[in-house]
């Protein structure tokens, strides 16, 4: 038995792509390919089974219908270096095995995140913990000369701690959150995908959907069929609750939208006879809108 190999990821592995001001990705390694999902799948056939699936529909099949384990056979590792503010996101995945850099054993580097002027925007009005619309120049200008400011005084006095003896475990504590730091991650294939089911979606933060981004170019090198039916079953799906569906229907049958929406129970107006700007309702008009605008 070979160690299954793609020559397209062989070449990428190594290979630093640049995320943010200092950060990267880097392909590690990799177990396994679209083969291995296959081969994983098959052997629960027993013996004397015969399956005339070919591999590609066999994995699409697999995905979607969520039969989750094959794609556990496949493997990825990678080197990332990332702000600890999107660190902070990103740990919150606990399917992964992580080492990262110890700011205990190690001197942090002098390396700080500084966001564009166009990525320092108002507080959405929609999304609580996300931003909106851009703010004047004269304040992402005085943002980002404040964090430059605060960065490099936060580091003096990490260096001035350090010289006079202070422990490296204690003296971290002066950095803030915009510094980078760095780790391996290693997840299985199914996991890497829930994982980008959420980070690429517009409603992440902007800076961990870039690394998702380079994230997702890098498994779809590795499984590229398997990475192609999660584009047509996750990411390019849209999914509908029970009321959503009874809305359809209603649709379906010639109802207007908000006779749809009321019928099934999505309120899009408030008590106050304003327009809901949130909600289930609100959110099933998204989907509506998304659809219209797939049309040819």
């Amino acid at each position: 038995m070979t160690r299954p190999s793609v020559p397209a990821a062989d070449a990428l592995i190594g290979q630093k792509r640049p995320v943010l001001s200092h950060g990267f990705v880097v392909l590690v390694d990799y177990m396994g390919d679209d083969a291995a999902i296959v081969q994983a799948a098959r052997v629960s056939y027993g013996a004397g089974t015969k399956s005339v699936r070919d591999d590609r529909g066999l994995i699409r099949y697999l995905l979607r219908h969520r039969h989750t384990t094959p794609f556990e056979m496949v493997e990825l590792k990678f080197l990332v270096r990332l702000p600890i503010y999107v660190a902070r996101q990103w740990i919150r995945h606990r399917t992964a095995s992580v080492n990262e850099y110890s700011a205990r054993y190690s001197i942090v580097p002098d390396e700080f995140d500084l966001p564009s002027a166009d990525e320092v925007r108002r507080q959405s009005t929609r999304n609580r913990q996300g931003r909106g619309e851009a703010l004047p120049s004269e304040i992402a200008d005085r943002f980002r000369a404040d964090l430059t400011r605060l960065s490099e005084e936060s580091y003096a006095a990490y260096q001035r701690a350090l010289a006079d003896g202070v422990a490296r475990e204690t003296a971290r504590l002066l950095l803030p959150l915009a510094y980078y730091t760095e780790w391996y991650w290693k997840i299985d294939l199914w996991n890497l995908l829930h994982f980008l089911s959420l980070r690429l979606d517009p409603h992440a933060q902007e800076e961990i959907r870039l690394y998702a981004a380079e994230l997702a170019a890098l498994a779809k090198v590795v499984c590229p069929v398997a990475y192609e039916a999660f584009e047509d079953f996750v990411l390019g799906a849209a999914q509908f609750s029970r009321a959503e569906r009874a809305a359809l229907a209603a649709l379906l049958t010639g109802a207007t939208t908000e006779a749809a929406c009321a019928r099934a129970g999505l309120p899009l107006v408030r008590d106050d006879g304003k327009p809901m700007t949130s909600g289930e309702g609100v959110e099933f008009l998204a989907k509506l809108e998304a659809l219209r605008a797939s049309v040819p």
